[in-house]
């Protein structure tokens, strides 16, 4: 991850990634139960592999689901990256501001994306501080 440290779970995660898609990332994390993995757009289709084969076997490997995405270039591409993240979610806008991310979500979207006991929110927030240094609400 970009801010954070990385663990020693998160490196195994990203060797298999490797080993499979041969394809190296430094991005990898957890969101809902599932692993995201960020690599740059041009080899998303690579990484994800002919008819889903590196990500069928990634899933079927670590024995959660998994989401390959391509990674963020800058604050621009944080409606983007955020909407691949939480889909199949939605939310309505998002909107940039100068120290946070503001999230802008229907009533029944706004209590999916917090999830329960906040934790979908908090994982959001680490993700949303290590890619673009902001802080994260949902409104």
């Amino acid at each position: 991850m970009v801010g954070s440290t990385i663990s020693m779970q998160d490196i195994r995660h990203l060797n298999l990634f490797r080993n499979i898609t041969k394809i190296s990332t430094r991005f990898c994390f957890p969101y809902n139960d599932a692993i995201v993995f960020c690599v740059p757009r041009p080899l998303v289709s690579k990484a994800i592999g002919e008819n889903g084969r590196n990500s069928k076997e990634l899933n079927k490997v670590l024995n959660k689901k998994i989401k390959i995405i391509p990674s963020p270039d800058g604050v621009k591409d944080a409606k983007v990256f955020m909407q691949a993240i939480v889909n199949p979610v939605e939310f309505k806008d998002l909107e940039v501001n100068n120290d946070e991310i503001i999230i802008h979500a229907g009533s029944k979207n706004k209590a999916a994306l917090i999830g329960r006991e906040k934790r979908r929110l908090l994982e959001m927030r680490r993700i949303v501080k290590d890619f673009f240094g902001r802080e994260v609400r949902i409104v």
